[in-house]
């Protein structure tokens, strides 16, 4: 069972973080937030903040993966889960971007 959690790990979260950043967009869109701070929205900064708090957890995975303690016996399920981390940090900073780099609630 362990196995399995390390190898769908990653994926799980990013499945879950692009869901709930999605999410918080719609919600702040529709909220009708407006301010600045720096000349930069509100709702773009809490996106922001959330797409690099995203990151960094992915991050944080593929480190624990890698770490010796958290390691599988299995040669076979230590690659699959570290490949599986890479993807699902890949996956994270590829398919958020955009809530950082183009125009919101428009």
């Amino acid at each position: 069972m362990r196995d399995i959690l390390r190898i769908l790990i990653a994926p799980l979260t990013w499945l879950a973080a692009f869901s709930a950043i999605y999410g918080l967009h719609g919600v702040l869109c529709a909220s009708g937030i407006s301010g600045q701070t720096l000349g930069i929205s509100w709702v773009r900064l809490i996106l922001m903040g959330a797409y690099i708090l995203v990151i960094l957890v992915q991050i944080a995975l593929v480190a624990v993966l890698y770490h010796p303690k958290f390691a599988s016996r299995s040669s076979f399920v230590r690659f699959v889960s570290h490949a599986t981390g890479w993807v699902g940090l890949v996956a994270a900073i590829w398919s958020l971007a955009p809530v950082v780099m183009t125009s919101h609630c428009g």
